[in-house]
């Protein structure tokens, strides 16, 4: 029996861990909470930082494993290529994981190579940030270099929010790094979704439309992703094109990967991320709810170098969301009600909350407390129910 680490064990982990269980492997978790929900799925669990690469190699080592997954993670991803690659294990290039999980590095690469980006630059301290500021044409975007989850991300209009901005993106990197970008205006909605690619080729994506909303302090940060594409599939067409040429430069192998992406006033395609593992938010549930594969299976065959070759793409079909259920103000958490008409759409619920909880006015999806998967008749009906969610969705704080 192989034996595979999944590194992390939170509630988007959770499914994933199950199925390394479903397919036969001996399943290890590992992480720095123990009561993470996934690890009692696991067959073992160890308490080791997933952010620690050489702890967790220690592990892979002395547990002689046959893999190691990085599963809806973008601060492990690095970790498993490391730990994958010093032990000869399968995995795409460390260094390549590294330069797609780096914002600062990821921009400079894009640029290198000829892709279209915005201007950005990586800093370590503000005084560093301080001296070039002028240089960029506001807004700009001010982000952790390797965080998630639009965590210690804000838009700046003045360089007299300098200074804050540094430090909430100092608050959440792991490098203490930072990048500063120029923000881009996009035509249409962000693009959104997962991609897989099997020994450098892509094989399998299903990318929809990112939504977001006006009623929280950062409408920047994302609430969801729905389906249908609802902009010229050509664009699809052309963005998997660049896709693929940057995976075969960074010579990347089997692996899955979250894209964002957006259309700019310029009408160029401009990749914003492409995240080295698959999304989280239930994406990979609601992209096999919306066409019928689960790729995650292909996700821990790849970490062992078992056979991916049968994965295909398959056409997406009807009208689905998923949602970050957030509360409006922060308080002590009571509980949830979802109306009966909102009920008939619920294909998938995962909450993330104990009453009792203190929970945040929605920031970004540290304040997420729990998941929805919507099924719809229609577009219409799909659009209404989300530009009206706090409509449908109650939550009781005190």
């Amino acid at each position: 029996m192989k034996k595979v680490l999944m590194l992390g064990g939170s509630m988007y982990q959770t499914y994933a861990i199950k199925e390394a269980v479903r397919l036969g492997y001996y399943v290890i978790t590992c992480d720095y909470l123990p009561d993470n929900p996934g690890h009692k799925f696991a067959h073992e669990y160890h308490n080791v930082s997933t952010t620690d690469k050489e702890a967790v190699l220690d592990l892979a080592r002395k547990l002689k494993v046959n893999g190691v997954v990085a599963y809806a993670s973008d601060v492990a991803a690095p970790v498993a290529a490391y730990v994958s690659e010093q032990l000869g294990l399968p995995t795409s290039p460390y260094e390549s994981v590294r330069i797609l999980s780096t914002k600062d590095l990821f921009r400079k690469y894009l640029c290198e190579h000829g892709f279209n980006a915005p201007k950005a630059q990586g800093f370590s301290t503000y005084e560093e940030a301080l001296a070039v500021i002028d240089e960029f044409k506001f807004p700009v975007m001010v982000k952790p270099v390797d965080s998630a989850g639009s965590k210690g991300v804000n838009r700046m209009t003045d360089k007299s929010q300098l200074k804050a901005f540094v430090e909430d993106a100092l608050r959440y990197s792991i490098s203490k790094r930072f990048i500063i970008e120029e923000f881009l205006v996009k035509k249409g909605p962000q693009i959104s979704g997962d991609a897989f690619s099997v020994d450098g080729k892509i094989v399998f994506h299903c990318l929809g439309n990112e939504f977001y909303s006006t009623k929280v302090d950062k409408d920047f940060a994302p609430l969801g992703e729905c389906w249908p594409f609802s902009m010229d599939p050509s664009i699809i067409d052309n963005l998997m094109k660049d896709i693929q040429r940057l995976i075969t430069s960074l010579g990347m192998k089997s692996t899955a990967y979250n894209v964002e992406a957006i259309v700019g006033e310029d009408d160029k395609i401009y990749l914003i991320e492409l995240g080295a593992r698959a999304g989280g938010s239930l994406i990979p549930q609601l992209v096999e709810y919306v066409t019928g594969v689960n790729y995650v299976p292909y996700v821990i065959k790849a970490a062992v170098g078992d056979d991916c070759s049968d994965l295909k793409m398959a056409e997406a079909k009807g009208y689905w969301s998923n949602y970050m259920v957030h509360p409006n103000v922060t308080g002590k958490f009571v509980s949830i009600e979802f109306d009966k008409e909102l009920q008939d759409h619920i294909a998938h619920w995962a909450p993330d909350v104990k009453v009792g909880e203190i929970i945040h006015k929605f920031r970004g999806a540290q304040d997420c407390i729990g998941e929805l998967i919507l099924k719809y008749d229609s577009a219409e009906q799909m659009n209404e129910v989300i530009e009206n969610m706090d409509k449908y969705v109650h939550i009781k704080v005190e």
